[in-house]
């Protein structure tokens, strides 16, 4: 079982499954709050690795919903210094176990990565429901969206 620092938006919806999740296949998770860390450059480029800009970003900052920032249209540089000023348009969690760090929360990277096998017979059909929701978008971008 593996310890992931997981950095997270307090009270993101998802965040709480994403590492209810973890928990339940025996993970320890420590929680951090993603918008109050103090982000460099170097630091946020080690979640990102080779990914398009455009999936570094969280689809659900007021910035980036309104228009005002378009993803596919940042350089590397540009994105990174908007995301240290303003950490709301990061994607979230952010993950973190030993040297390895990751964006997202993609049911099927996680899997292979760290595993998300229940440990307890119990929590096993609670934690199908929880691998076939979307664990990506805002559940409150879904509703706006919906209404």
């Amino acid at each position: 079982m593996a310890t992931i620092l997981f950095y997270e938006k307090l009270g993101c919806i998802n965040n709480t499954r994403q590492k209810a999740l973890l928990t339940a296949a025996g993970h320890e998770v420590i929680a951090r709050n993603l918008l109050s860390e103090n982000w460099t450059a170097t630091r946020l480029q080690n979640f990102f690795g080779d990914r398009p800009v455009a999936e570094w970003c969280n689809r659900s900052a007021p910035q980036i919903k309104s228009g005002e920032i378009v993803p596919e249209q940042l350089d590397r540089q540009t994105a990174l210094q908007l995301m240290i000023e303003t950490p709301l348009l990061i994607r979230r969690p952010l993950m973190q176990v030993d040297d390895r760090c990751e964006v997202g929360f993609e049911t099927e990277q996680i899997e292979a990565w760290l595993g998300l096998t229940p440990i307890h017979d119990r929590a096993s059909a609670a934690v199908q429901s929880l691998k076939q929701q979307d664990l990506q978008t805002c559940p409150q971008t879904l509703n706006i969206r919906r209404g």
